[in-house]
């Protein structure tokens, strides 16, 4: 909403000194959020005068018609004689009024006049068009003025209003009384304790008789005001002060019979709706509009309505979609000469419907959408019918029509100290009681409590806490005292939070980058990860209302969007790139129903509870990740390493090592990953082998699928299992003695995993064992076809002692005993 200061003025007596920067700040800090302030031609200087045609001389020889004019700017250009100015338009004549622009004047935008010779003339200023002053937007012509607006070679910047400060008002959906000037107007006199001259105070005569016929459905309006002129003068001019204001407040002035109806539509926040009555045949009649009707609306565009439209008809069908357009047939034209303005309060969720479904939002839609005041219909009529005869040259009918179904608001009983209450503090006595009166609440005491009954054009006031907003606010904001809550000592982080912010330090200090990803996914996802029709991850929630059609379903793995968000880094130029995530995904329950739909009057029951908690999905928490390209990069140190599947499960190795449980890998088949580089992860629980995730190598398919480079490998474990695994958190016990280190090499099957054998060496090495790793994997034609050969190191270290050479040759041999019982190895020589 764009609110000019003189406008505002005429309907509240600020102080002279408060400038709009200041009632912009106070009403920002009364919920009014204004986002500028616009200091329309600040930029112009003068001189910029009357003047009066004295002479015009047409220049012939030229592509276009040129004019040089001799002009009366009476003392104003220093000399007093006529001056001489060139003008290409063609809509003034001798003895017109216009305005000048002399040498040395500037017109918005910084564009200065000077004197310059053109069309082999000296021209010695401008005659101004209404768009080259900034006035509105108007190519037909310049400037002409009526006579008497101002005398020859006087001052034009403030009598044209060429100079205005405008507010911007970002206009929130529950304040629809601040799209006029009356609501801001209201604001600003409460706010700066100013008198109030309601615009909506017009004298409103008994009717002389029944007017148009109208029939009204109360189910879609409740209150329906017709008034009639006749005997209207349609190429009457809109008059330049109008013309003006509708400008500044973001309205483009069309004629005289829509520039009013929008005018007193800015003034009161009323939408009006004006036809050309000679078009409309029989009864009007306020109704849902029938399945298949159509109307041609004003922009040209034929629109098949819908039972939820209100319409305006006649005995000929739909003349006008109610609140939001009117028709074709019954547009004000260049011979309309009876005139019929309609104000109405339709029901504000039909209106807010209709705009929408048709994709058509007006100034009236705003409007009805956010709640207009249900009793200013006949004040604003009578308001604009006024001004039709005081400018058009019509007569105002006596007779009018005047529909009435509105119901009377029931009183809002609230504590007096609520909202002390609820800003948490101590308002004077009474202080509730006053702000409400001033917004225009009938309040009536009761104890110690307050009936409050709003007034009709703040249908946003309908319970206690809306009032108690409106005392807060014009309070002030800023007056709450801010008091931080004491926070208690000695709780901390959960240990659910602990585990989370380790894993996530964990990962980002092996390289892993943290990413956020929507938890949105589309069915092109789950075939990209070339999942089983029957796979359990393919059974998702469907989102009503999702923010892309692509992307529908509430993810029930991480890997689709660490998948996407790597794709993009790789095509930005960034080829070497590890990224993770914790997140939650959301496997919907065997044979969940719809949650119920509660109500707003009281809490949920626990059988409510109940059912939303059957109805919720499973959410547990896991941590993904995704690498592609160079873990180590090549250099001068050395040639660089590519990302294998096995950083992948060194990734699942780590977030086990920090949870405290020991990860058991096993080889398997589980998409998206690569059948023969998968690895399935473990963790026991009690004597429970829990699987808790994969990590691999990613299908060539899927690589393929979502545009990831070759060999890309991912890792996805449950960390809410892994949570469950873990014990009592014990202190390793260290020793001070020395390690003794033992290689030992086996020849083993192609076939047998590596984690096999190590784990056989483990169990056969002892309690005297403190670590082993694998450090060497050889194929060849030294271990053999179908052979490989792996070697391992042995730390062996006692916590009270030195070992000696035996104990240590011994454990040695034990291991090796073991790894050949139990996977067939044999010792290298």
């Amino acid at each position: 909403m764009r609110v000019p200061m003189t406008w505002l003025r005429e309907y509240v007596d600020l102080p002279s000194d408060v400038t709009a920067r200041d009632l912009a700040a106070r009403l920002t800090l009364a919920g009014l959020e204004v986002e500028t302030v616009d200091e329309l031609g600040s930029d112009i200087t003068g001189p910029i005068v009357y003047g009066r045609i004295l002479a015009i001389e047409e220049l012939t020889g030229f592509k276009k018609p040129i004019r040089f004019c001799r002009v009366d700017v009476g003392a104003a250009n220093g000399t007093g004689e006529p001056q001489e100015i060139v003008c290409g338009a063609r809509n003034f004549s001798e003895g017109d009024l216009v305005v000048v622009c002399l040498p040395g004047a500037q017109l918005p935008g910084g564009f200065r006049i000077g004197a310059r010779k053109t069309y082999g003339k000296t021209s010695a200023g401008m005659i101004c068009s209404a768009t080259e002053l900034g006035l509105w937007e108007d190519h037909e012509g310049i400037v002409v003025l009526p006579e008497g607006f101002g005398g020859v070679g006087a001052d034009a910047i403030g009598p044209l209003g060429l100079r205005e400060d405008v507010l911007d008002i970002a206009v929130t959906p529950d304040r629809g009384y601040a799209l006029s000037l009356r609501g801001v107007a209201r604001d600003a006199a409460a706010l700066y304790g100013a008198d109030l001259r309601d615009p909506a105070a017009v004298d409103v005569p008994e009717p002389a008789g029944e007017g148009c016929p109208a029939t009204v459905d109360a189910r879609l309006c409740g209150r329906y005001v017709l008034r009639g002129v006749s005997g209207f003068d349609p190429e009457a001019p809109t008059p330049l002060w109008m013309k003006r204001r509708l400008h500044q407040s973001g309205v483009r002035p069309i004629s005289l019979a829509v520039d009013v109806t929008n005018y007193v539509m800015l003034e009161l926040g009323q939408p009006l709706h004006a036809w050309d009555r000679s078009t409309i045949t029989g009864t009007l009649q306020v109704r849902a509009a029938a399945r298949g009707e159509k109307l041609e609306t004003l922009d040209h565009v034929k629109r098949t309505l819908d039972p939820d439209d209100i319409v305006i008809a006649d005995d000929s069908g739909p003349v006008n979609i109610a609140g939001v357009m009117g028709g074709l047939t019954t547009e004000i034209s260049l011979a309309s000469t009876e005139v019929l303005v309609e104000a109405a309060h339709f029901g504000a969720m039909h209106i807010a419907r209709t705009s929408r479904r048709h994709q058509l939002s007006s100034e009236s839609s705003r409007r009805f959408e956010r709640g207009v005041d249900s009793a200013v219909q006949l004040a604003a009529a009578t308001r604009a019918v006024g001004l039709l005869a005081e400018l058009g040259g019509a007569s105002v009918e006596a007779a009018y029509t005047h529909v009435d179904r509105s119901a009377a608001r029931e009183p809002i009983r609230i504590p007096a100290d609520h909202a002390s209450a609820v800003a948490g503090t101590d308002y004077p006595a009474g202080t509730a009681e006053r702000w409400l009166r001033t917004m225009g609440c009938e309040v009536a005491a009761d104890g110690d409590a307050l009936a409050v009954v709003p007034p009709t054009w703040r249908p946003d006031l309908t319970d206690p806490n809306d009032l108690a907003e409106e005392v807060i606010r014009l309070e002030g904001y800023e007056n709450i005292p801010s008091i931080p809550p004491v926070v208690p000592s000695g709780r901390g982080l959960t240990a659910d939070q602990r585990l989370r912010r380790a894993v996530g330090r964990t990962l980002a200090a092996t390289g892993y980058n943290e990413v956020l990803c929507y938890p949105f996914v589309g069915e092109r996802d789950l075939d990209g990860l070339q999942l089983a029709a029957d796979d359990a991850r393919r059974v998702s929630m469907r989102l009503a209302n999702p923010l892309s059609e692509e992307e529908p379903l509430l993810r029930t793995t991480l890997l689709p969007g660490l998948f996407k968000t790597l794709a993009r880094n790789v095509g930005r130029g960034f080829p070497d790139v590890a990224l993770f995530e914790t997140g939650l995904v959301y496997r919907p329950k065997p044979g969940a129903t719809r949650a119920p739909l509660l109500p707003v009057d009281r809490g949920p029951s626990a059988e409510e509870l109940a059912l939303i908690d059957a109805a919720l999905p499973d959410q547990p928490r896991r941590v993904g990740a995704v690498l592609a390209g160079a873990v180590e990069r090549r250099g001068w140190w050395g040639p660089g390493r590519e990302a294998l599947w096995a950083d992948a499960i060194q990734a699942a190795r780590d977030i086990a090592r920090v949870a405290g449980v020991e990860l058991e890998v096993a080889a398997d088949e589980h998409a998206p990953w690569h059948p023969g580089r998968c690895a399935a992860l473990y963790v026991r629980s009690g004597g429970e082998r829990l699987l808790v995730g994969h990590a691999g190598e990613l299908h060539p398919r899927t690589v393929k699928a979502f545009a990831l480079p070759e060999r890309t490998a991912a890792v996805e474990v449950e960390l809410d299992l892994i949570e469950r695994a873990r014990g009592a958190v014990t202190a390793p016990r260290v020793s001070t003695y020395p390690v003794a280190t033992q290689d030992v090499a086996l020849i083993v099957g192609e076939s047998v995993p590596v984690g096999a054998v190590s784990a056989a060496l483990a169990q056969g090495a002892g309690e005297l064992l403190e670590s082993i790793r694998l450090f060497d994997v050889y194929t060849g034609e030294q271990a053999g076809p179908g052979r490989k050969s792996v070697a391992f190191t042995l730390r062996f270290r006692a916590h009270d002692r030195t070992l000696t050479a035996e104990e240590t040759g011994a454990a040695r041999e034990a291991a090796v005993a073991s790894a050949v019982e139990h996977t067939g190895a044999v010792q290298r020589a």
